[in-house]
């Protein structure tokens, strides 16, 4: 989807208004409703994982710190905020759960939904918070940050939906197909807006920042949360499914929110783009690995 867009912008088919259009109605409304559903059937009954989901969550929030720490000495100043973003932000909600399904079947499932949940909604916070510091026309004072927060259209989606998940609420069939089509728009018109915005030239001029995001993304991410993981005694599926939610590559909302702030948007797209390509080996030689040294069964779906 990604070369799509590059070859319909090439083509002539879409332009910059549409790409500014699309991810517009990404990131305020096909977005927010994905999160929402997707929240909204979340199984609560997994609250066996709560413990791990509170652990990766903290370890997740760490590297985020420590990323932060390496751009300030590293990085430029206004690219901080999208490198940030792009370096610790995973596709965790999409690929992370995904896999986790695929390899563990319903135990992957029901992990791997309530981690994805509570990652989302940190994700999402912290790269408000980042993306605020460095932005030019987002205030970086806290009272504003906290505003730019809770007005967040992926928040409110998400938040909306924690009272049905937790009632059991059942939306109306109806209501629930709709919103599915919705919904379904929102990866490949995010995936297509980001190929709409990759130059040639920005790609040249951003490629260093996109290689070492990429890198503290689908390499030192998943070494530092998996080797922690080791130390803390976790083994088998909690083990594997960590592994694919640290090695997950950089989530294509992030371009969204990089834009909604006034950011490098070509430098989230590059990062984007780089990370899911390196992806497809890092995540295989770390499950590699670790069924080699007997840490993870192998899959049962």
């Amino acid at each position: 989807m990604v070369f799509l867009g590059a070859i319909l912008r090439r083509l002539g088919w879409i332009d910059q208004q549409f790409v500014n259009t699309a991810s517009s109605l990404v990131f305020k409304a096909t977005m927010p409703t994905l999160l929402f559903l997707s929240i909204a059937a979340t199984d609560t009954g997994a609250l066996l994982s709560l413990g791990l989901t509170a652990w990766y969550l903290t370890i997740s929030a760490a590297i985020f710190c420590l990323i932060w720490l390496w751009a300030l000495w590293r990085c430029p100043h206004d690219e901080r905020g999208v490198f940030v973003q792009g370096a610790f932000r995973g596709n965790c909600g999409i690929v992370g759960l995904a896999l986790s399904a695929s390899m563990y079947g319903d135990t992957g499932l029901s992990l791997g939904s309530i981690m994805a949940g509570g990652i989302i909604i940190v994700n999402l916070v912290l790269s408000a918070i980042v993306l605020s510091v460095y932005s030019s026309t987002a205030s970086s004072r806290p009272r504003d940050i906290v505003r730019d927060i809770a007005t967040n259209p992926l928040i409110i989606g998400i938040v909306a939906a924690l009272p049905l998940a937790w009632l059991d609420i059942q939306l109306p069939g109806w209501l629930l197909t709709s919103g599915n089509y919705f919904a379904s728009l929102s990866l490949p018109l995010a995936l297509i807006c980001i190929g709409g915005s990759l130059s040639l030239a920005s790609a040249r001029e951003s490629s260093t920042l996109a290689l070492s995001a990429s890198i503290w993304k689908v390499i030192i991410m998943p070494v530092i949360g998996v080797g922690a993981a080791i130390c803390m005694g976790y083994r088998g599926a909690e083990l594997g499914i960590m592994m694919l939610f640290f090695g997950s590559p950089t989530a294509a909302v992030a371009y969204v929110m990089a834009r909604g702030a006034g950011g490098n948007e070509r430098l989230a797209a590059s990062i984007i783009m780089l990370s899911t390509l390196m992806s497809l080996f890092t995540i295989s030689a770390g499950l590699l690995v670790l069924k080699s040294v007997g840490l993870i069964q192998g899959s049962s779906g």
